[in-house]
């Protein structure tokens, strides 16, 4: 039985306002078979002989930003390539060439959107709730995913998008969170984050947003304490999504009222 907030805490603050999504794991199966894919290319086409394998991938997910992780990696396993004059310049020019391979892998159809993402996406909109994004994505990176998989309506379906390098320090830290709250000018509990991994998790409860968690192949063994709910996906009518942690799904699919619900459960925790 959840528990319900008394009337006196019911004010406007409070109401589910806004949903802020993630983007990569969390809207779209990207990370294995889109972005990954396209660092190796990249790397190939630069005369590079690396490749990040899936578990290789997965372990370097746990640094945010795909400039970040080629410096990482380079810097574990080929430092001579950062101690070049032109290294930033090398890295920037690399990290462009494999966002240009990954939006031709969107184009191609290769990126599906996770199920129940459009499904909820279009009851929000509907219902007049707020959309936004913050992710640790490149502008250009996302705008292909948005305008592939919703056409004309990606530039009007998300009122605030927090991409990229949009902030200095990427997620963990909650400084995109904060700043997509300063851009739609509401306070984190009249939010929901939904995220897909540990590090989105930690960025999103860092500035006060209540988050479910919907894991991936990468995520599905972490730990996510702290999430209001964690689960399989969004689910669909007849093919409902699995809780596998946290509160509970009332029915198949994660919907308006159900996000209403965990919300409203959090302001009761959080007064409490």
């Amino acid at each position: 039985m959840i528990s319900r907030p008394c009337s006196a805490t019911l004010g406007q603050s409070v109401v589910l306002q806004a949903a802020i999504f993630d983007v990569d794991g969390t809207l779209a199966d990207s990370e294995r078979d889109g972005h990954r894919v396209a660092f190796n290319r990249a790397f190939a086409q630069s005369g590079l002989d690396w490749e990040w394998s899936v578990a290789t991938y997965g372990e370097l997910l746990a640094v945010t930003g795909g400039k970040e992780r080629i410096r990482h990696f380079a810097a574990q396993h080929a430092p001579q390539w950062l101690q070049r004059p032109a290294s930033e310049a090398w890295l920037t020019g690399l990290h462009r060439l494999k966002s240009e391979i990954y939006a031709q892998l969107v184009g191609a159809g290769r990126i599906a959107l996770r199920p129940g993402v459009a499904r909820l996406l279009g009851e929000l909109r509907r219902a007049g709730v707020r959309l936004a994004i913050a992710t640790t994505t490149t502008p250009s990176s996302l705008h292909s995913l948005l305008l592939t998989r919703f056409g004309d309506r990606a530039e009007s379906l998300f009122e605030v998008i927090g991409a990229g390098d949009v902030v200095a320090d990427k997620k963990p830290a909650p400084d995109i969170y904060r700043w997509v709250l300063r851009q739609m000018n509401l306070p984190p509990q009249a939010c929901l984050a939904v995220e897909d991994s540990l590090p989105g998790l930690r960025a999103a409860t860092a500035a006060g947003i209540p988050t479910v968690i919907t894991v991936n192949a990468y995520s599905a063994d972490d730990d996510f304490a702290g999430a209001l709910s964690v689960l399989s996906d969004l689910g669909e009518p007849g093919a409902p999504a699995r809780r596998l942690a946290g509160a509970p799904l009332v029915g198949e699919c994660v919907d308006l009222a159900q996000l209403r619900l965990w919300q409203r459960k959090a302001v009761v925790d959080m007064n409490h």
